[in-house]
């Protein structure tokens, strides 16, 4: 007769005694090993907080002057007088909305075409070629011509999120779809489901958390154009407040304004985690 703390034999030849023990013993550097939530957000808190002092260091020690790196106190006071005076809020706010106008519009789109892109190959040989060949256009090479079309409009931002985002968007979506297991699909034929019946019912489905995965990562793609876009052809925004700053070389205002584009940028990434844990719990293992 055995009990739970009867010794056992590990795959090192070495002995345990019960599943207590063994989970002790794990190595905490393994590979693809998770980690309880509290460390996970206790590392990031360190990683954060060794950034700060390394800045705090090189601007208040003076290893770096401040013209080029102000200070923390100095990058608040210009965080303060922003956001006292209103116009942060009118800045988040409109780049907030140019973000959700140009990345919805280019996901409603994506979807679509990337999932019949991975279930056809008809569809693909006619659409990927020239979705690879704009792909590799730099989307701000199409500033200058989309400014003499729509001007410094809404609609010409928005133009320019829908380039930067939409043609890598499709791909990856197209190769979420793709690695969809054939037997699920051959097994809802064998079933005699149709062919629209398996895409909504087996294949996006199936995919459909590597979708939510792709939106992420693009969505950090449509920061990046849209800082470069409210840089160049914008009375408005954060990047508009950035190049601003630059005229007069306030170097605060610089870094506040990027600041708060990496803490907006974080809060949509976590709430995307968020969406993917609550969608799909059975994929998401109990630590981090």
């Amino acid at each position: 007769m055995t009990t739970g703390l009867d010794p056992t034999v590990t795959p090192d030849g070495s002995t345990s005694s019960g599943q207590g023990l063994r989970r002790k013993r794990r190595r905490p550097y393994a590979l693809y090993e998770s980690i309880p939530t509290k460390h996970y957000v206790s590392i990031a808190l360190i990683s954060f907080a060794a950034l700060l002092a390394l800045w705090s260091a090189a601007s208040y020690g003076g290893w770096v002057q401040n013209l080029f790196l102000p200070t923390p106190t100095q990058v608040w006071q210009s965080a303060v007088t922003w956001a006292s005076d209103g116009t942060m809020w009118d800045d988040v706010r409109i780049s907030v909305t140019r973000i959700l106008l140009g990345f919805v519009l280019s996901t409603v789109v994506a979807v679509p075409v990337g999932v019949l892109m991975g279930v056809n190959k008809r569809i693909e040989a006619a659409v990927e070629p020239p979705v690879d060949f704009i792909r590799y256009m730099p989307a701000v090479a199409f500033i200058p011509l989309t400014l003499i079309w729509f001007g410094t409009t809404e609609t010409q931002k928005i133009v320019i999120l829908f380039i930067g985002v939409f043609f890598q968007e499709v791909l990856l979506i197209m190769d979420n779809v793709k690695n969809v297991p054939r037997p699920f699909v051959d097994m809802a034929y064998t079933l005699g489901i149709g062919q629209v019946k398996t895409i909504m019912k087996v294949v996006v489905p199936s995919s459909l958390p590597g979708i939510v995965d792709t939106l992420r990562i693009c969505m950090g793609w449509a920061w990046t154009y849209l800082v470069v876009v409210e840089l160049v052809g914008a009375n408005s925004g954060l990047g508009f407040r950035i190049q601003s700053a630059q005229r007069y070389l306030d170097t605060p205002q610089i870094l506040i304004g990027i600041v708060v584009i990496g803490i907006l940028g974080l809060g949509f990434d976590f709430a995307f985690k968020a969406i993917y844990r609550w969608s799909f719990p059975y994929l998401s293992p109990q630590g981090r």
